[in-house]
């Protein structure tokens, strides 16, 4: 009897435009059914497949991400195994591929709205996809409805790579036959296209121009164009984008109720600014003073451990007049020192949490 032959799920690869062609079918996967039914809107299921896809390719391309936590397996436990493993895997992609504009714009959405549920702020934050306005373009990547007003706006642009700069509308070759985008551009452009009261463009620390990060290493104002943000995303620190937005919310509540000085208003801002990185300075050195101290407890205790541990085994040697091969061995491994440690560790940890 001949056998079933089962109907392919790839259809052809288009070679001359280096695309798949995939035919229609099914997946009998508890698993994914349950995360597409339960964590994905309708409207959002295919962007989700095929971002899955570009990590599930990329996690079997990348032979030495698994072989990296097969050496440290006996290290670590379980839970921080799977951790590392979604870390490692979530900047292969970042770096890597096509998607990261997604996940950033995703990353990005997440983190605002998770800062304005916070604050019981009720503006509206939703990604605007591959919906068009104005121009006939999609700049604004994000948009966001002050009190979930159509008429207040604030249109955020995610812009993670090296290749955009700042634009100075000074410096900026209107001639050029190659138009790049610049943050001067894409804040003018989202502006414009959606509608926006305010607009934000926000790079990603690593991937940023220098001409970005000469401007700021926080975030900074130009006046009557919006703010640029510099965020941290692999560290998940957003904290630039939530001050930026409030004070472009503050503009967009304010734009029509008030005919304001807008050089003045560059003045404000820039102060507050700039006290808000001093802030962030300070922050960032009691967090290192943190760490120093940790470090130092830890070594203390380390160092306090190993003399009583050194002088039990002097003590028995002055006694005895010599070693057993047993104590001999135990006091070149350090019997159970590194679990003892390990619970002294986790004291000094909990202490300054």
């Amino acid at each position: 009897m001949a056998k079933k032959e089962t109907a392919s799920i790839i259809g052809k690869l288009d070679q001359q435009n280096k695309r798949i062609k995939v035919n229609a079918f099914e997946l009998d996967n508890e698993i994914v059914f349950e995360y597409f039914d339960k964590k994905v809107p309708a409207d959002e299921r295919d962007k989700t497949f095929l971002r899955a896809l570009y990590i599930g390719v990329l996690a079997m391309m990348e032979d030495r991400l698994s072989s990296f936590l097969d050496k440290t397996s006996s290290d670590l436990g379980m839970e921080l195994e799977s951790l590392k493993k979604i870390f490692d895997m979530k900047q292969e992609v970042f770096f890597k591929t096509a998607v990261k504009g997604m996940i950033a714009e995703n990353d990005i959405a997440e983190a605002l709205k998770a800062y304005l549920e916070s604050r019981s702020i009720k503006d509206e934050v939703s990604l605007s996809g591959t919906e068009k306005a104005q121009g006939d373009n999609k700049t604004g990547d994000i948009i966001c409805k002050i009190d979930s007003s159509d008429n207040k706006t604030v249109a955020i642009e995610c812009k993670f790579n090296k290749n955009v700069k700042l634009g100075d509308i000074k410096g900026y070759e209107v001639f050029n036959k190659t138009k790049q985008d610049t943050a001067w551009g894409q804040l003018i452009e989202a502006d414009y296209n959606r509608g926006s009261k305010c607009s934000i463009i926000v790079f990603d620390k690593a991937l940023a121009d220098s001409s970005i990060i000469n401007l700021t290493d926080n975030m900074a104002y130009i006046p009557q164009v919006g703010f640029v943000v510099i965020i941290d995303s692999q560290a998940g620190n957003y904290t630039n984008l939530a001050i930026a937005y409030m004070l472009a919310r503050d503009i967009a509540i304010h734009s029509k109720q008030v005919d304001y000085d807008k050089d003045l208003l560059a003045i404000i801002i820039t102060r507050i600014v700039k006290d808000v990185t001093e802030i962030q300075k300070i922050k960032t050195m009691v967090e290192t003073n943190i760490n120093n101290n940790k470090a130092i407890l830890k070594m203390l205790e380390k160092c306090m451990m190993m003399v009583q541990f050194n002088e039990k085994y002097l003590l028995k040697f002055l006694k005895d007049g010599t070693l057993t091969k047993e104590d001999l061995f135990k006091f070149y491994t350090g019997e159970d020192m590194g679990e003892k440690y390990k619970l002294i560790e986790k004291e000094i940890e909990e202490m300054y949490a």
